[in-house]
């Protein structure tokens, strides 16, 4: 079964390593985006030096506001695992504060992942 795996990495500095060890682990390709959480745009409207209602680009600008969501398709749980650890080995446990979330979900279908070709998940 093919799994997507989805890490929000709190500290964007980290994201270069991160992406390294999933590499050397065999992901096949990564998506990186620039996010950003409610918790922390509600923490910003209590700050004097912005407006009370800041523009998305106004947000994205400062470097406390972002994180890194990374995400994946794999084809096995050893993968998922694998991922996992390597991940919390780079930026700690994740059940501790500000170091991000990871999940996992199934995927049923996959197409383009090898070469073009459309593979129907085992379950």
């Amino acid at each position: 079964m093919y799994h997507m795996i989805m890490l929000i990495l709190d500290d964007v500095n980290q994201c270069t390593t991160v992406l390294e060890a999933w590499d050397a682990q065999g992901v096949g390709g990564i998506t990186i985006l620039e996010s950003t959480g409610m918790g922390r745009v509600k923490k910003l409207s209590i700050r004097d030096d912005i407006p009370l209602m800041p523009s998305l680009s106004r947000l994205l600008q400062t470097r406390e506001e972002r994180h890194r969501t990374l995400f994946t398709v794999v084809e096995t749980e050893e993968m998922v695992d694998r991922i996992i650890q390597t991940t919390e080995e780079i930026i700690g446990n994740l059940e501790n504060p500000n170091n991000g979330v990871i999940f996992v979900l199934p995927v049923s279908r996959v197409k383009g992942l090898h070469g073009g070709q459309e593979r129907a998940s085992n379950s």
